[in-house]
């Protein structure tokens, strides 16, 4: 989802993101704040801010920018209780927030937070304000303790989204919001197909660096007829470090050993693949009881991962796809274990809408060694097609004579687009950009998705529905109205076996306040029923 927002009020400086960092720390993060206020996401403008900057610069500024953005919505509100008048100028606002966050959270001295943040109002030519701004961080100075409690006391989130929390989850409300302020957590998801979780750990030890191993559980019942399902249980390994660190700093990142992942993100592509192992292993069983010939195309299988970039999930099922071990799909096992292992012939599809996100994946697999030219040369029978390409419309084969919207896929993985309220610590701008009408936006455009996508999978497919929100409109209203309106769609249910989520109607809702730490996300498996 695009993100959007509405543009400041007298915004002079009108910042781009074509910006030339000028001038101190602080007005180079006013600026970049003010850039985000016009519309531009953190991920944009984050870079060049910190490039702009010399090496001893760069923590105050990251911490200065990112702790502003997490109490944004609180500090707005003390503001207008701290000011006589109310303060119209975005610019004037901007500055004094960022003052503010330097005395109650950043534990600079008065006298440098005082003096530094007038100068830049100077700097960005609204020195008619410095009195103002100077009067209001005096004030805030005396008792910056009284200030803080004042600050925290409510959630820091607009109005209008801590609202909808509270209509969805009454019972971890505060908890809930309180959470989304707060930095999340690092992890790591380690290259199963190169080495273990155990011996990376080891490495990062060898390198001063701490983790600690995560481990979720799921359990799900796979429907092998109408009639009847099987239990399955699956164990998702990460690694969440004591600290945050950069990248370049971890064992061997630039080989592929390891990638950046949230540990609730980590979910999707085991899930999905366990699924599609349950069936392909069901339908070899069902063979044999009959003494049939397997079907040939049995030995292909078609996958798809849908809005794909930047391709961390992607990159996950191809690395359990490529292990030698009880997770690859080349070796789905019958329940005889006299009988040889099923192979098979796996294309795999990825598809996004964006030529730039596009390029995001193929650098990512470059990296991890997942390139169709890797995995032609590791001689796994993988094809690997990635195509830039409009969800809602896209269908597979369309520039083929014979293209219709045919079922063509085994699974799809759909990280569907979402207001990505669930990933609010990692993108604190989201709580500026998002809208409230941006909700109903996005429910109709995953709609969209989703009804054109179904019609491609096969009758016995599963389709992993996944969103980084926290909204229930976005997740299992969604998933409850789709299974409404198509008879064919039948919902996989979790069992109590899951270590993560809470159980809905449809579905379970990761939120980032368990145990695990991991970001918001909602997961849904559904299931193909053939009609008729």
């Amino acid at each position: 989802m695009r993100q959007t927002s509405t543009a400041p009020r007298n915004n002079k400086l009108k910042p781009s993101s074509n910006l030339i960092m000028n001038g101190s720390v602080r007005v180079r993060v006013i600026r970049t704040l003010l850039a985000i206020q016009n519309g531009q996401s953190l991920s944009s403008v984050l870079d060049p801010l910190l490039n702009s900057l010399h090496d001893g610069d760069k923590g105050f500024a990251h911490a200065l920018l990112l702790t502003t953005l997490r109490q944004w919505h609180a500090l707005a509100r003390l503001l207008d209780t701290l000011a006589d008048n109310p303060i119209d100028e975005v610019e004037v606002r901007t500055t004094i927030q960022v003052g503010l966050v330097q005395l109650l959270y950043l534990e600079v001295a008065d006298h440098a937070a005082i003096h530094e943040t007038v100068e830049a109002a100077k700097e960005i030519e609204f020195a008619h304000s410095t009195g103002l701004v100077n009067a209001i961080l005096r004030k805030v100075a005396k008792n910056p303790s009284k200030f803080r409690k004042k600050c925290d006391k409510k959630h820091s989130l607009p109005n209008w989204l801590a609202y909808q929390l509270k209509q969805d989850w009454s019972e971890q409300y505060d908890e809930l919001t309180q959470g989304l302020r707060q930095p999340a957590p690092m992890f790591l998801r380690v290259n199963s197909a190169v080495t273990s979780v155990e011996d990376y750990q080891h490495a990062l030890d060898g390198a001063e660096i701490d983790a600690d191993i995560v481990e979720l559980t799921t359990g799900f019942k796979v429907a092998n007829s109408p009639e009847s399902a099987t239990p399955t249980t699956l164990l998702t390994k990460g690694l969440r470090l004591h600290q945050s660190t950069a990248v370049n700093a971890l064992p061997e990142f630039a080989l592929g050993v390891a990638s950046v992942q949230d540990m609730h993100a980590q979910l999707a592509a085991p899930i999905i693949n366990k699924a599609l192992m349950a069936k392909l292993s069901a339908e070899n069983n069902s063979a044999n009881d009959t003494d049939s010939d397997i079907d040939e195309s049995n030995n292909e299988l078609h996958i798809l991962d849908a809005c794909a970039a930047p391709g961390g999930k992607l990159a996950h099922w191809l690395e359990l796809i490529s292990a030698n071990d009880e997770s690859s799909l080349f070796h789905v096992k019958q329940d005889d274990a006299e009988t040889s292992p099923v192979t098979a012939d796996i294309k795999v599809t990825a598809i996004d809408n964006e030529a730039p996100r596009i390029e995001r994946i193929r650098e990512n697999l470059q990296r991890l060694n997942l390139s169709q030219h890797d995995l032609q040369q590791a001689d796994n029978s993988i094809a690997l097609n990635i195509v830039c390409a409009d969800a809602t419309r896209w269908q597979h084969g369309k520039n083929k004579k014979a293209a219709t919207n045919e079922p063509v896929f085994d699974a799809i993985l759909l990280d569907s687009p979402c207001t990505a309220t669930g990933v609010i610590r990692r993108h604190p701008d989201i709580s500026i950009l998002r809208t409230e009408e941006d909700i109903e936006q996005t429910a109709l455009l995953q709609a969209d998705i989703l009804h054109n996508l179904w019609p491609q999978l096969k009758a016995g497919g599963y389709l992993l529905y996944v969103t980084c929100s926290i909204l229930k409109q976005e997740n299992v209203e969604q998933m409850q109205d789709f299974i409404t309106h198509h008879n064919d769609a039948v919902a996989i249910e979790f069992t109590e076996e899951c270590s993560w989520g809470i159980e809905q109607a449809v579905g379970r809702q990761c939120l980032p306040i368990d145990s695990a730490s991991g970001d918001g996300f909602y997961y849904a498996l559904l299931q193909k029923q053939g009609l008729g």
